[in-house]
């Protein structure tokens, strides 16, 4: 008995059943905070739809019908997914004062915390593409020249091929890209708003839009030289050529008549 004794009062019992213990609350742990973080992180998805749909209501559906389905006003939202709202509120074009050919960018109205409740929202009425992280639309590690070269094949054609916007047609245009955040820019080329087409990561994947989003930036950068003088907003050599044709002659043509003046009152006198 007295053998027994000793060995249960043995120190390395107590360590033994210490780690013991430990390693049950690890485990009960391990199992169960996943699930207690993944109910958690569903209840606030939930309550950002809630409060989404609220903000709906009052700013959106008018236009855009109760459920998202679209008015003889305003087009369907469902699968246009959480990017679209978060470029068209974030950049202030949503919602619209007026109807009219495009939508112009404005002074946004709501917070980002207000427009991560929409797009939550509109998000759950059919799957679309989701907000990009900013690792998708960083311009670290882009490669510049390859995005010019992008940028002139896909994007030149209308928004110029320094991103200085230009005129489309029946009142439309491709609005200027200086001054537009990467996500945007980004979110953008996901989802084709208005007149523009849409780049998925199938027809464009994601190396590619930042390759562009870095071209965009570079070339409208405050260290950025312009090695021709003025630049007519980046129309290029038609634009420059005309302004040389229409200024240059016409001061040629305006010395001659001087001149040609002079001579005629130098000969009365």
């Amino acid at each position: 008995m007295k053998k027994l004794s000793a060995r249960r009062r043995h120190p390395l019992a107590a360590v033994v059943v210490l780690l013991l213990a430990l390693a049950a609350t690890g485990g009960l742990y391990a199992a169960f905070a996943p699930a207690g973080k993944a109910q958690a992180d569903e209840t606030a998805q939930s309550l950002a739809i809630e409060e989404g749909k609220k903000l709906y209501s009052v700013g959106c559906a008018s236009c855009h019908g109760t459920g998202g389905q679209g008015t003889s006003d305003g087009p369907s939202l469902v699968g246009v997914g959480a990017a679209a709202v978060d470029f068209q509120v974030g950049t202030g074009r949503m919602p619209a004062q007026q109807p009219g050919a495009q939508v112009p960018r404005k002074k946004v109205i709501y917070t980002q915390a207000q427009i991560d409740q929409l797009a939550a929202y509109v998000a759950s009425l059919g799957a679309g593409p989701s907000v990009p992280t900013e690792k998708q639309y960083s311009p670290e590690g882009a490669d510049i020249a390859r995005g010019g070269d992008l940028f002139r094949t896909n994007c030149a054609q209308c928004h110029n091929f320094t991103g200085e916007g230009g005129a489309l047609t029946e009142g439309k245009y491709a609005p200027e890209l200086d001054g537009v955040s990467p996500k945007h820019l980004y979110e953008a080329m996901q989802t084709g708003p208005q007149n523009m087409p849409s780049f998925p990561d199938t027809t464009m994947p994601e190396q590619e839009k930042k390759d562009i989003i870095a071209y965009i930036q570079t070339v409208n950068g405050d260290k950025t030289a312009t090695p021709g003088g003025f630049a007519l907003g980046g129309l290029g050599p038609v634009s420059e050529g005309l302004f040389g044709w229409i200024f240059g002659l016409g001061s040629l043509i305006a010395v001659a008549v001087w001149v040609a003046a002079h001579t005629a009152k130098a000969k009365k006198s």
